[in-house]
C-alpha cells in the first residue's frame, strides 16, 4: 500500500537555533510535530478532538538521522507519509528537505493511540486513520 504524502512548509528562524547556531535534535522533533499537527488537523482530528474524545496519538519510538545542517532563514519542506499500519500502532516517516531538495533529516516514528482515561493503547479508530491518510 502506498499512502498519501503530506507536505508542510516553514522557515528556519532564529528561535530554532541553539547557542552554537545549530538546529538541535529537540527542535527537529518539534518541527516534525508541527507538520503532524498541520495535516491531522486539516484532515479532521485536531486538538478539540483530542480533548473531546480523550484519545490521541503517543510516540512509542523515534529514530532520527541527521544528514545536513539547516541554516537560519532557510525555507524547508517536511514530507510525512505512513509506512505501515497495524491495529494499535502505525509507522510514520518524515523527511525535512532543504531548499535545494537535499535531505536534512529523516525520522521514523512508531505511534500508538492512547485512551487517556484508560491509560492504555487502543485500536486505531477510523477517524484517526483518516486523519493520517490510511483511509
Amino acid at each position: 500500500i502506498i499512502y498519501t504524502e503530506f507536505h508542510y512548509q516553514t522557515t528556519i528562524l532564529e528561535h530554532h537555533l541553539d547557542s552554537l547556531g545549530h538546529v538541535n535534535n529537540a527542535t527537529y522533533m518539534a518541527l516534525f510535530e508541527e507538520a503532524r499537527w498541520d495535516f491531522i488537523t486539516a484532515r479532521g482530528y485536531g486538538l478539540k478532538d483530542f480533548q473531546k474524545y480523550q484519545q490521541g496519538p503517543v510516540i512509542l519510538e523515534a529514530n532520527l538521522k541527521f544528514k545536513r545542517e539547516l541554516p537560519n532563514r532557510e525555507k524547508i519542506e517536511i514530507v510525512s507519509q505512513l509506512q505501515e499500519v497495524k491495529p494499535k500502532v502505525l509507522t510514520l516517516k518524515q523527511t525535512i528537505l532543504k531548499e535545494d531538495k537535499k535531505i536534512s533529516c529523516e525520522a521514523l516514528y512508531v505511534i500508538g493511540f492512547m485512551d487517556l482515561k484508560l491509560r492504555k493503547l487502543v485500536s486505531l479508530p477510523d477517524i484517526w486513520l483518516k486523519a493520517v491518510g490510511a483511509k
